[in-house]
């Protein structure tokens, strides 16, 4: 569970506020988006613990698991995951088409693609 050390002492809300974006005519395909996208980010936060298990290990041998949460990932390290992410998540939604379909561009806000090739 995150800590408030890692938003500067900020307190996020853990639930977006508003009704929630429709992209697809069905909303159980916006349910079932929300859900696959929920679990790539469990899955993308469980990859990054494991590349500090494997750094720190490689590093010292041996770890104290105070370390894994206190693990600081340098600029180029930072930037190695990201690569990984956008691979990953382009591997992810590689099913719904970005360009034409029920998902098109054309189709979707421009926030939302914004948010969308952030990713």
């Amino acid at each position: 569970m995150p800590n408030d050390s890692n938003t500067g002492g900020v307190k996020l809300n853990k639930h977006a506020k508003g009704p929630r974006p429709q992209y697809f005519s069905d909303p159980a395909s916006d349910k079932l988006l929300a859900m696959v996208m929920a679990l790539a980010g469990e899955v993308s936060v469980m990859r990054d613990r494991n590349d500090t298990l494997e750094r720190l290990i490689e590093t010292k041998g041996f770890i104290d698991r105070s370390e894994i949460n206190t693990y600081k990932p340098s600029k180029e390290i930072m930037a190695e995951r990201d690569t990984w992410r956008e691979s990953y998540l382009s591997h992810i939604l590689r099913i719904v088409d970005l360009d034409t379909g029920d998902m098109g561009r054309n189709d979707i806000s421009s926030e939302f693609q914004d948010i969308m090739d952030s990713v």
